[in-house]
């Protein structure tokens, strides 16, 4: 069962975070931001100016009072143990900001917004020093890739996926999430598709920096690794009924939480399917399965749906909870100790699973 933390949000969260030091902030519409202590208590309250709602908050890693907390075009820079003024305030993007992202020497920040555009802020010389847009609709995640503070990944609306180099200041892979799967959805089965498109909503990298995720509106969970420049799909399968909404790694681990449109929060072992995928190739049963998918539409092709069909197999959570609202956010950290989930949704208030308990 979730502890519910009330009485600091009169409307729906949109956004969590926590600090090293055990705090966590929530955002929520209409400009809301709260400050939480671990007993769930509301330590701090304050509307943001212009009362848009707050879409992202992430506390500084070297100083864990300090937050970034994005609302409409603009990024606050709070103290959270005096929420009434800010620190700092940037206004650098044109259209309304879904995520910020941070590398690990908190050198940069990255912004990611409605026209596709992601800004990237030198918090030394306070200004952009690149602003990228390739996305041809809306950026929804971005996330610096652990030990590697001038690479990030992204996802948007347009159903791409970018692998980045800042010092190129251009992507250096990009995938479509609909064109990969073109041989999985020829035939009778492609209108259910555009029903379903696979819109990309969130993005997660592993601690390894090598491995990350992407959850999409056709309830699928897709898992890549970065080998140099390029990525490959090590998997993809079918993790909600409906959009995932929310993907997040657990610290240090290669275990998956995923939130989704269909009120469920699951937690995937997609480090121990990685190490399967590699010990058993599965040319054998590509090839069964390109007898059965062979038509003659898909021709020459029916090996890549084989191994396409493959690449979606049928993969159990280790741990699936029915939280019952569409979930915002997702956020995975210590409370009191414990390894716990926090999660934000349609309603007031903060939801808290201690994971030792489920």
């Amino acid at each position: 069962m979730a502890v519910k933390w009330t009485g600091g949000h009169s409307s729906s969260v949109l956004c969590l975070n926590a600090s090293k030091d055990g705090l966590v902030a929530s955002g929520a519409e209409g400009g809301e931001l709260v400050a939480w202590g671990e007993d769930g208590t509301p330590l701090g309250h304050v509307q943001l100016e212009g009362a848009d709602d707050v879409t992202s908050i992430l506390f500084s890693p070297s100083c864990p009072t300090k937050l970034y907390a994005s609302h409409g075009e603009s990024i606050s820079v709070l103290d959270v143990r005096s929420l009434k003024g800010t620190l700092d305030h940037f206004h650098v993007n044109d259209e309304e900001i879904n995520c910020l992202s941070l590398n690990e020497t908190e050198s940069l920040l990255a912004s990611a917004d409605d026209s596709g555009a992601i800004k990237i802020l030198d918090l030394e010389k306070k200004k952009v020093t690149r602003s990228l847009k390739r996305h041809s609709n809306i950026c929804s995640s971005v996330a610096f890739r652990p030990q590697r503070p001038q690479s990030l990944v992204s996802c948007g609306l347009d159903m791409q996926v970018m692998l980045w180099s800042l010092q190129k200041a251009r992507p250096v892979w990009i995938t479509n999430l609909q064109e990969d799967e073109t041989e999985e959805t020829e035939g009778p089965q492609s209108p259910g598709r555009l029903l379903n498109p696979a819109l990309a909503h969130s993005v997660s990298v592993a601690s390894c920096g090598n491995v990350f995720s992407c959850g999409a509106e056709d309830g699928k969970v897709r898992i890549f690794r970065v080998m140099g420049v390029k990525c490959e799909q090590e998997l993809g399968f079918k993790g909600h009924t409906l959009g995932v909404s929310q993907v997040c790694f657990l610290p240090a681990s290669h275990l998956l939480l995923t939130g989704g449109n269909d009120g469920k929060i699951r937690l995937w072992d997609v480090g121990s399917e990685m190490e399967k995928k590699q010990k058993s190739p599965a040319k054998h049963t590509h090839r069964k399965k390109a007898k059965r998918a062979a038509c003659p539409k898909q021709g020459g092709n029916s090996s890549a749906t084989g191994a396409d069909e493959e690449k979606h197999a049928k993969i159990l959570p280790k741990l699936d909870i029915e939280h019952g609202e569409k979930v915002n956010w997702l956020l995975s950290t210590k409370i009191k100790g414990q390894q716990s989930i926090l999660v934000a949704d349609q309603t007031s208030c903060v939801s808290m699973y201690p994971l030792s308990e489920l």
